[in-house]
């Protein structure tokens, strides 16, 4: 497994990876077949797909099994969305600004544990890119860390895609380090959200505690939908 191989060549323990199985575009059976496979946390794009997915993933395998699923929101976040995400995920990978943050925190139901949050960060500077820039990240992180219907877990991000290892590993590591810095200034953060089926290698040399991994699972996407 890649994971594993990656993780040994850096002296890591793979058990500290966590793999998040990317199922955008994917249908429900697809996802069902990658539970009986072991696989329990799945990363969603688009709001409205995710929910119908949902649904037809508790008619294939039953309330109680689909019940267990983790779900991640990994896609960027509009205003409209926020209720739904806050309410059937448990993850939400792409925060970037505290107007959304307050939204997540004010929609989560009181019954639900606390949302998970992730801070995308623009690592590459580029202007089509979703993400806080790096210099405004620490601001960002402690307003979400003040809101109680969230617990700030760390930082995401989606570089540029580079088959060059050593551009690769330099977003990474601006990543590693900004959470590094953030942990000395006093956030208990422990999740860099990391890597995809490109550059998962280079993400766990440089510290990934969580990869999203698609097509190295479900093979090429169907075409994608436009609707988020």
């Amino acid at each position: 497994m890649r994971i594993s191989a990656a993780a040994a060549l850096a002296g890591r323990d793979p058990a500290a990876i966590a793999l998040l199985a990317v199922s955008k575009a994917q249908g429900a059976a697809a996802v069902a077949e990658a539970v009986r496979a072991g696989q329990n946390a799945f990363g969603e794009n688009y709001v409205q797909e995710a929910l119908e997915k949902m649904q037809a993933v508790t008619g294939l395998l039953g309330k109680v099994h689909a019940g267990a699923l983790e779900w991640h929101f990994i896609g960027p976040l509009q205003s409209n969305k926020t209720r739904m995400v806050a309410e059937r995920f448990a993850w939400a990978h792409s925060v970037e600004r505290r107007k959304i943050a307050q939204r997540l925190s004010d929609q989560r139901p009181a019954q639900l544990p606390p949302l998970a949050v992730l801070i995308q960060v623009n690592v590459s500077g580029e202007a089509s890119k979703s993400g806080v820039a790096p210099e405004g990240t620490e601001a960002l992180a402690r307003e979400v860390a003040r809101l109680p219907r969230l617990r700030l877990r760390g930082l995401m991000t989606v570089p540029e895609p580079s088959d060059d290892e050593t551009l690769q590993r330099a977003r990474f590591r601006a990543l590693r380090e900004l959470l590094e810095r953030l942990r000395a200034q006093g956030l208990a953060l422990d999740t860099l959200s990391m890597g995809m089926s490109g550059d998962l290698e280079a993400a766990i040399a440089e510290g990934a505690t969580l990869v999203r991994i698609g097509t190295a699972i479900f093979g090429e996407r169907r075409k994608e939908k436009s609707a988020a």
